[in-house]
Parts: structure tokens; C-alpha cells; sequence
């Protein structure tokens, strides 16, 4: 299942914004100690393609050392004069992780998409409940946001339990982003 979790996570963050190089200094994750961060290979940007500043993962495991809840965050750098539609984006996204889910065997239900914040930049979200044969296995939280240089895409997810056991932990993570937010 967290191949699956990881996968669908990608497809988001790709289809989202494209992909480039990782500059830290651009967006700011404080992680706690017991998350496993890893910087995430990037493509070149290209004429159709923004280029991808940053972009990582961060995974916390359970007792036993299984993934219990992922997150990744991706910062592109827009073209200038391009506007992003962060609902449209937020649209995709949430498509292309109910179509992977079908392919991988699962139902998924999103909620309606709402305004929300990503760092104090304005952002929408929407949260999916992914199972299988009725059974809930897993949650995962879309967020896009973006101002007229930036845009950015977080997503966080977790087996059932794990979600649970670590929305609040990640909240306050989500809550110490720190975004090179100027407009």
C-alpha cells in the first residue's frame, strides 16, 4: 500500500506543476526529528514546463517501521505573466489520485474543495478517503496554492490509523511552512 501512497502522491505533485532543481532557501519545512526527509530528483524545466525549485518528501513510520503518513511539497517558479487557476490545479490533482486509486483496486471519495491557507499564501484543499472492498485504508489531504511568481502543491497521506494518528502532528508541520511568498 505505501507504493501505492507514494505513487499517487507523485502523480499529483507532476501533473500539478511540471518539475527542476531543489533550492532550500526558497520554501522552509521545519521537520520534527522523527521524519525521514528526502530531496526528490527533478526535470529540467522547458519551454511548456515551469521550473520546480523544490521539491522533497518527508515520511514518519508507525512502532514497527512502516510508513505511516507521507508528505511532499513541491515550489515551482512561474513564467512570467502566467496565472495559475489554483482551483483548476487542485481539480487535476484530485482527478489524477482517483484515477491512480482505481488502477490500484481502490474507491475514493474526496470532499468539496475549500479556500484554505499554505503558509498566508490563499490556497484550496480537499481531503480523500481511499478504500478498498468498503474498508477505509487510507487518507490523503490535497492543497495548491500559488501568487504571481509561485505556486506550490502539498499533499499529505496515511493509512487510516496513521492519518489519524498524525493530522495534528502534520498541521502544525503545514503550519511552520515557510513560503518565499512575496507577491
Amino acid at each position: 500500500m505505501f507504493s501505492t501512497l507514494r505513487a499517487v502522491s507523485l502523480a499529483g505533485m507532476c501533473l500539478a506543476f511540471g518539475a527542476g532543481h531543489a533550492l532550500a532557501a526558497d520554501a522552509m519545512i521545519v521537520w520534527p526529528s522523527d521524519w525521514e526527509v528526502e530531496a526528490l530528483p527533478t526535470q529540467e524545466a522547458g519551454p511548456d514546463r515551469p521550473s520546480v525549485q523544490v521539491r522533497q518528501r518527508a515520511v514518519k513510520s508507525d512502532g514497527n517501521g512502516d510508513p505511516a503518513m507521507v508528505v511532499e511539497l513541491t515550489q515551482t517558479r512561474l513564467q512570467v505573466g502566467h496565472e495559475v487557476n489554483v482551483e483548476g490545479v487542485l481539480l487535476e490533482m484530485r482527478k489524477a489520485v482517483q484515477v491512480n486509486f482505481v488502477h490500484g483496486g481502490f474507491q475514493s471519495v474526496c470532499t468539496r474543495m475549500k479556500e484554505s491557507t499554505l503558509s498566508q499564501v490563499p490556497a484550496m484543499e480537499t481531503t480523500c478517503t481511499i478504500t478498498q472492498n468498503g474498508a477505509h485504508v487510507m487518507t490523503q489531504t490535497l492543497v495548491a496554492a500559488a501568487n504571481k511568481e509561485t505556486a506550490w502543491s502539498l499533499s499529505y497521506a496515511g493509512s487510516a490509523d496513521g492519518y489519524a494518528a498524525n493530522k495534528e502532528e502534520v498541521q502544525r508541520i503545514r503550519d511552520s511552512l515557510k513560503l518565499n511568498a512575496a507577491p
